[in-house]
């Protein structure tokens, strides 16, 4: 499930890994972020987000502490945001245009600041929360007792990898590769990519192991013998650059490559929501739309607030100004932040999509006894009614 992500860098995200910790933060507590750039296609009625019915303040609810995938949320930010270092959140006027849009926002950090429980479970418990980030996987395991619909897409494709060393595994070039041999693949147990690729027979059931802890200490003490999972955006520049003990470059390739092309850190609401969100939605998720695209252009500012938020909730998490620069290109080379190629917009969901991740997700948790919902359909789980067509990266 898509708790696997907030589980993904436990270990490292609570430091203390000896002489492979890697590098402290040179982050800096620079000036509050300046305004959040003009969206350019939203009409001026658009600005008006109290006339809008919306709440008011939107809170948001991220996966994880803040980074740069997150950037078009925090995007969204005006000038001078208060960071609350108690309960891991950062609010301010919600910016459109260049100017306040009559609401605040805010925005939560997830994994430890929420005791690693699921981004539904926490909207479900605090109904204050008006989005949340989603995965499909936790969406259709949820979706009978849980339910949620998504309304926007952060991410194109998801950032998860499987990465080995290109030094030990030459003839590497894809995980179907791995699975050709007896390499151990470490992972967080509980994964539902890692049942499909054992479904698949891409890999072995006898060669992955569910006890990793998200630090590099037992790929490292393999000497790179072992296939580790990470994320695209953060773990082959950490390894290569800032873990000390190994300090080698990583290949990999993206889960989603490899089949399961499941849409993660999704933003959606609850489904019991829905209806009273409607009006506030159409105006709000054209704006967040463009505050992605704004981010993915400009990033330095948001990544300074970024990186000022993670000193400042000083909770272990270790994120440097490489990483937070990296996660952006890297969004953008690898088409993880892209115009869906089905639309040619930024945000939208692709409903064959999304079935074919339903057929490939029923299967797995009915042998897990769980119930879904017996109605899971793409337009049940995912809506493209509020987004803006004209919103798209250039």
């Amino acid at each position: 499930m898509t708790r696997s992500r907030s589980m993904r860098r436990r270990g490292a995200a609570l430091i203390s890994i000896g002489a492979i910790a890697v590098l402290a933060m040179g982050c800096s507590s620079s000036a509050s972020k300046p305004k959040a750039t003009a969206v350019k296609t939203a009409a001026d009625s658009a600005i008006d987000l109290k006339a809008a019915g919306c709440p008011s303040t939107v809170v948001i609810q991220t996966d994880w502490n803040p980074e740069s995938e997150h950037g078009g949320q925090y995007q969204l930010l005006g000038p001078n945001p208060t960071i609350n270092t108690q309960k891991k959140s950062v609010s301010g006027d919600l910016y459109a245009e260049g100017k306040p849009t009559g609401v605040k926002v805010e925005i939560r950090s997830g994994g430890p600041a929420i005791g690693f429980q699921t981004v539904t479970s926490q909207m479900y418990k605090d109904k204050s929360i008006t989005l949340g980030y989603l995965g499909t996987d936790e969406q259709v395991s949820l979706s009978a007792v849980n339910p949620t619909v998504a309304v926007l897409a952060g991410l194109q494709k998801s950032p998860q990898i499987i990465q080995w060393s290109p030094q030990e595994h030459p003839d590497f070039k894809t995980i179907a590769d791995i699975g050709k041999t007896n390499t151990k693949v470490l992972y967080f147990e509980g994964a539902s990519y890692m049942d499909y690729l054992i479904g698949k027979g891409i890999l072995k059931k006898s060669q992955v192991d569910g006890n990793y802890d998200g630090t590099p200490t037992e790929f490292v003490g393999s000497k790179g013998k072992f296939a580790v999972q990470g994320f695209a955006t953060s773990e082959p520049y950490t390894y290569s650059h800032e873990v000390k003990a190994w300090d080698k470059p990583m290949k990999y390739q993206l889960i989603a490559d490899a089949g399961f092309d499941f849409y993660q850190q999704a933003l959606g609401v609850r489904k019991d929501a829905l209806p009273s969100l409607t009006k506030c939605l159409t105006k709000l998720v054209p704006i967040m739309q463009q505050a992605i695209v704004d981010f993915v252009e400009k990033p330095a500012a948001t990544n300074a607030l970024i990186l000022k938020l993670v000193g400042a909730y000083n909770n272990g998490w270790v994120y440097t100004p490489g990483v937070a620069a990296y996660a952006v290109a890297t969004e953008k080379k690898l088409g993880i932040v892209a115009n869906d190629p089905a639309t040619g917009y930024l945000g939208s969901f692709d409903a064959s999509r999304v079935q074919e991740l339903i057929n490939i997700l029923k299967p797995i948790y009915s042998k897990t006894g769980k119930k879904l919902a017996t109605d899971l359909t793409p337009s049940s789980i995912t809506t493209n009614q509020f987004l803006d067509k004209n919103v798209k990266l250039p």
